[in-house]
């Protein structure tokens, strides 16, 4: 039984893969602050919660783009499983995976595996969105390399600035509204935001499949990618788990 998981800036997501498929999966979110033991309540709970035991997992592959967590979460694992079974994605392991990774000390390890899940999936030529923290726009090339990244602030991100640095603008819900002449603060940011970032969506793929020359396949994931990708005359594909499916496989070519 393998367990994954995917440190996010603000959500980490695990889940549990057996027998070809995925038993479970979870979101919870990220603390810098917390230590080794909180962690393992949390995960030891949910895993219950899911009728796993935690003696059944035998691999653990870990992708973190929160370095101060890193060790809190190795050494939580190590009450799992010994050392050995604990895969973490990094420059390391990249030269086995199936795609060249050009820049494999800047490139976050999550984009790694979208690209990898994307390539095994897709093939070459796909572009992943990935609603985030960040709204990351990844374009594997011709030649299964990952051609560049480019990179916005995230819905939530953008939504949070905003009523961080205003007095009457309030944290909303985030979804298409009736119009995008908003006739209450909740629809005029829900239209300036929403739609607001179909538009960016579309404009980047657009100048993305300009350079690249050539059709692409265009996959999003994230955890808005539900709420953006129907208002983009771009998105063809929503891959929910693409980031786990590709720690999963990045998993299978790290122990070979």
């Amino acid at each position: 039984m393998l367990l994954v998981i995917d440190i996010g800036n603000t959500n980490i997501v695990f889940g549990v893969y057996e027998s070809n498929e995925w038993r479970n999966h979870w979101r919870i979110q990220t603390d810098p602050l917390k230590m080794a033991d909180e962690y393992w309540v949390i995960f030891n709970s949910l895993l219950t919660e899911g009728s796993i035991r935690a003696g059944e997992i035998n691999h653990v592959i870990i992708s973190s783009v929160v370095p101060s967590l890193v060790y809190p979460f190795r050494e939580m694992l190590s009450k799992l499983l010994p050392e050995g079974n604990i895969v973490q994605v990094g420059p390391g392991i990249y030269p086995k995976l199936p795609i060249k990774v050009l820049n494999p000390f800047e490139i976050g390890s999550d984009l790694v595996a979208n690209a990898v899940a994307a390539y095994i999936k897709f093939g070459k030529l796909t572009t992943i969105i990935d609603f985030g923290t960040a709204l990351t726009f990844t374009t594997l090339g011709k030649n299964a390399e990952i051609r560049g990244v480019a990179i916005a602030p995230g819905l939530m991100t953008a939504v949070s600035a905003l009523a961080g640095k205003t007095a009457q603008l309030p944290q909303i819900h985030l979804s298409p509204p009736p119009s995008v002449l908003g006739e209450n603060t909740v629809h005029a940011i829900q239209a300036g935001v929403v739609l607001g970032f179909s538009g960016l969506v579309d404009s980047i793929v657009d100048r993305i499949k300009d350079e690249i020359g050539e059709p692409i396949t265009v996959v999003a994931t994230g955890g808005l990618s539900s709420v953006i990708a129907p208002l983009t005359r771009n998105v063809s594909i929503i891959e929910p788990m693409l980031t786990l499916d590709g720690l999963k496989y990045i998993h299978e070519f790290a122990v070979i």
